[in-house]
């Protein structure tokens, strides 16, 4: 019943908020919630009216969500393809992810009610992302019972949840990609060196058998990944993309992943 009610009250924001929108809060100053804030950076022409995807973006340790508003490789991608880009603040410049059902899970809940108040957001459509302990806690919001967001994709990059771990739910895909060289959060080897296991955790979630495919891409010259994905159990999908380098976020790589999911041929930037 909580649940029901929760999610009743989620639907009708966007009715309820109706025109004008509450666009009062962008990139340097922050639209706030309670004692916490969060930044936004909207979509190259948008009209102002258009429902918008949403891509939320955890930023990684000692930042701010000031900065992935500003971040080529993740507000680049964002504004070219029609993505409301909200990237919420962490307390003391980090996260509390480690266990489930922290503050930061409610607050990340409270984000996504807050950015219906301010904009025409298309629900079927929300993306999790996030960088090094960034990603990390969007692992743990895409799988903890705290909050009751539909989550359409997870997209992490170079930080994952313990692949033990037991998630109460799970997004409706999950794409993530990894450096072998990382000597910040480390390659999360399996059993022999398996290079499939950061992924474990949603393989077991979804159900997921064989590998469906594999496959090399790049959208720069100086640097390939190589892709594994896995077809699950009611439709869901995996995918992990792994290259050479070390901890950072790849070049084209958010802008691939929403280009795939949002139905478009995928481009750089």
């Amino acid at each position: 019943m909580r649940y029901l009610i929760v999610l009743l009250a989620f639907w009708a924001i966007p009715t309820a908020a109706m025109g004008p929108w509450q666009r009062d809060c962008q990139l340097d100053v922050p639209c706030e919630v309670g004692d916490r804030s969060y930044h936004v950076k909207e979509p190259d022409g948008w009209d102002g009216k258009s429902p918008l995807p949403v891509l939320i973006h955890f930023h990684g340790w000692q930042r701010t969500g000031a900065l992935p508003v500003q971040h080529q490789r993740i507000s680049g991608a964002t504004r070219r393809r029609g993505v409301l880009l909200i990237a919420p603040n962490g307390n003391r410049k980090t996260w509390n992810m480690w266990a489930p059902e922290t503050e930061d899970v409610a607050f990340a809940q409270e984000v996504l009610e807050d950015v219906a108040k301010r904009y025409p957001i298309d629900p079927g459509n929300v993306f999790l992302s996030g960088y090094s302990y960034g990603s990390i806690m969007a692992w743990r919001v895409a799988c903890d019972r705290g909050t009751q967001m539909t989550v359409r994709a997870l997209l992490g990059i170079s930080g994952t949840l313990n692949q033990q771990e037991d998630c109460a739910q799970a997004p409706q895909e999950v794409r993530h990609v990894h450096g072998l060289a990382d000597n910040v959060l480390d390659f999360p080897y399996g059993r022999n060196g398996d290079q499939t296991y950061p992924v474990a955790l949603w393989r077991a979630q979804f159900g997921c058998g064989a590998p469906t495919a594999t496959r090399d891409w790049s959208a720069v010259d100086f640097l390939t990944l190589s892709r594994t994905e896995w077809d699950c159990a009611g439709d869901t999908k995996v995918a992990l993309d792994i290259h050479p380098g070390g901890h950072f976020i790849p070049h084209g790589w958010i802008a691939r992943q929403l280009d795939e999911l949002l139905g478009r041929d995928p481009v750089y930037p």
